[in-house]
């Protein structure tokens, strides 16, 4: 039996260190990516022991998605992003793997198994989650990028709707149809997405000349995340702006029980466009999100950060479009 292939015979017969040959069989940035592919063709002709199989140095071929369990569930607006997840890392040659963290790995911060097993070369985080979670699983050192939220005071590469320009869009739409009283359904302190879509509401109404009233803010969540039954106020404003299509469709079928007509005693818009909008009745306006085109985004910018893991941190915006339907129509005399 010959002897092993060392890193050493690698470095010799291509005339460089062997730091750069581990640089390049690690995965690791400092080596050119020309030279990276030498030194992997390479160490696999001669039977180099180290190099991974994948078409990448030093990758697995797969993805991590990681989502909180309060936001995963069969109604979910992030079912459907998943889907576009698997469909855009297919595309890119990477298989994308699930895992949903529980509320208890979640507040006791039990990292992942992707992440402790190694098995994958990078994380797409789905959906907001704990800022010392986040900051636990992104210290491992694996590229990552965050998906449908942001977080202040970390740097990392994040992909969201265009949720103010969603939230003032909708609120500038009911007041051109003479809407004056106009409230917000969302706790805006559950998501960066919630909070981003209310400052989007809050601009419209004060470039009208208007102060949001704050009975008028209606808490949709607990501090878990959890749906809450919602509360109304005594007395209703003419329309509402809400931070989802689910939670429209609730406030819809909450203004029913009490005797109140949508739109003509008041109006309703959500925000998504997912299954909620069509299934309401009367069918809701909303801001459609392009939750196709934030997965390819996503997905390519965690591959790019894989592949260059000093790469500068980017903030992608991605704008949706208003669809007006049935629930927004003002309906006085």
């Amino acid at each position: 039996m010959g002897k092993p292939v060392r890193m050493a015979d690698i470095a010799e017969k291509l005339n460089i260190s062997i730091v750069s040959v581990s640089k390049a069989l690690a995965g690791k940035p400092g080596v050119s990516e020309e030279m990276r592919a030498k030194i992997v063709a390479l160490a696999r002709q001669m039977g180099y022991e180290g190099v991974r199989n994948h078409s990448e140095p030093g990758t697995t071929g797969n993805i991590g998605v990681l989502v909180a369990d309060r936001l995963f569930d069969e109604s979910s607006f992030y079912s459907n992003l998943y889907r576009f997840l698997v469909l855009s890392g297919g595309n890119e040659g990477f298989t994308s793997m699930l895992e949903i963290v529980s509320p208890n790995a979640e507040r006791t911060v039990q990292l992942p198994a992707l992440v402790t097993g190694r098995k994958v070369d990078g994380l797409i985080f789905m959906g907001n989650i704990s800022q010392t979670y986040l900051q636990t699983v992104t210290a491992s050192g694996l590229p990552c990028v965050l998906l449908d939220f942001h977080a202040a005071g970390h740097a990392l590469d994040c992909v969201v709707s265009d949720n103010v320009d969603g939230g003032c869009a909708l609120t500038e739409h009911l007041l051109a149809q003479g809407f004056r009283e106009i409230g917000f359904v969302g706790s805006i302190r559950a998501t960066s997405s919630i909070m981003d879509r209310y400052l989007g509401y809050q601009r419209a109404l004060r470039t009208a000349g208007l102060v949001p009233r704050e009975e008028w803010l209606l808490e949709d969540r607990d501090e878990n995340g959890t749906y809450v039954p919602l509360v109304l106020p005594q007395t209703l404003p003419r329309a509402f702006v809400c931070n989802c299509d689910e939670v429209a469709y609730t406030l819809v079928e909450t203004l029913r029980r009490t005797g109140v007509r949508v739109p003509e005693q008041t109006a309703v818009c959500g925000y998504d466009d997912f299954r909620f909008a069509t299934l309401c009745q009367p069918p809701l306006t909303t801001y459609r999100v392009d939750v196709e085109r934030m997965a390819k985004t996503a997905v390519r910018r965690l591959v790019s950060r894989i592949r260059q893991k000093d790469a500068p941190t980017l903030r992608y915006t991605v704008p949706g479009r208003l669809v007006v339907r049935e629930s927004s129509k003002n309906c006085a005399p």
